[in-house]
């Protein structure tokens, strides 16, 4: 991926910045690739692999500068993709982090899983993007190609103002990966700042490339991240609600799972997700007193009104133009 794709970001990213590639303690021949092929490209070398989250908090922590741009190592980028999101963040002081709108390198007339052209939850957690209802993933027709505020900026490629991450502490490293940019994004939000997605900037994301769709560990990091950041970030008049209704929903998810699906090992990942939450729930005590404590007196709630499992499966809304309460 390296080799593939860092070209791309080197041709269309240096005049506007520097391109620093942090190592999570790769055991193939990345390191001797980079010195190799790209000599010119500041290395940081963190010495083993400490997930998505702990590894850019690392990383970053060694760089001075007023923007971050977080991007993966499979995106292919585009001429002057920088230019309108550094332009945007500099004439919005009050928005925290943007996106581009993201799109498939194996179908490029249509948006990408991992992002989309923005993303939103709904009242229990789940997450969803203009473009992308769970598995339902649109053609790009230019029909998301406004710039619009959203609850989260996809972690794939996020430009975020480098001290308003430190301000709210950065990406969550207890997450290890997954999840850990939608509670950045809704932390900074809670904190009253805005994240959007400017459009006018896109790239292309493979997706799925460190760890693919499908793979246990992925379900067991989303479902466990996500009761995470709900127990972090909900409202505190929600909270008990919410948690049920999702403690429904989440064995309701396992079992179809395994009954529908035949598949053996998200069931028992869902069930050790939900184990896991319970166990270091507690750990969390103190990081949701501080991000309640950010709230404002009748502060609006950041989720979307609508609950999205009916809206998708009983109303057959499959994309967020169609959602009773969607806004473009």
């Amino acid at each position: 991926m390296l080799r593939q794709y860092l070209p791309t970001v080197l041709q269309h990213s240096s005049d506007e910045g520097t391109v620093y590639v942090a190592d999570n303690g790769s055991t193939d021949d990345s390191l001797t690739l980079l010195r190799e092929q790209f000599p010119s490209v500041p290395l940081i070398e963190l010495g083993r692999n400490w997930g998505f989250a702990e590894g850019y908090n690392r990383a970053l922590a060694q760089i001075d500068a007023e923007y971050y741009l977080l991007l993966n190592s499979d995106i292919e980028t585009t001429p002057h993709w920088l230019t309108p999101l550094l332009a945007f963040m500099d004439t919005h002081p009050e928005v925290a982090a943007c996106q581009p709108k993201l799109l498939s390198l194996t179908s490029r007339d249509h948006f990408e899983y991992a992002g989309a052209s923005g993303g939103f939850l709904d009242r229990y957690g789940y997450p969803f993007c203009r473009g992308r209802l769970f598995e339902t993933v649109e053609q790009d027709q230019g029909q998301y190609n406004t710039t619009a505020p959203v609850l989260w900026a996809t972690g794939a490629a996020l430009l975020v103002r480098a001290c308003v991450y430190k301000e709210v502490g950065g990406l969550d490293a207890r997450f290890f990966a997954h999840c850990e940019e939608i509670d950045l994004c809704w932390r900074m939000m809670i904190k009253g700042y805005s994240v959007y997605c400017v459009p006018e900037s896109h790239v292309f994301h493979l997706g799925g490339g460190t760890l693919p769709k499908g793979n246990p560990m992925k379900t067991f990091l989303n479902f466990r991240n996500n009761l995470t950041m709900l127990y972090k970030c909900l409202p505190q008049r929600d909270l008990r609600r919410v948690m049920f209704v999702r403690w429904l929903l989440d064995y309701v998810a396992a079992w179809q799972m395994l009954l529908l699906q035949h598949n053996l090992g998200d069931f028992l990942a869902v069930y050790r997700a939900r184990r896991a939450f319970r166990r270091w729930r507690k750990d969390f005590d103190k990081d949701r007193q501080e991000i309640q404590g950010w709230r404002k007196e009748g502060q609006a709630d950041e989720r979307m009104p609508l609950f999205l499992l009916w809206q998708y499966y009983a109303k057959g809304k499959k994309t967020f133009k169609e959602l009773s309460s969607g806004r473009q």
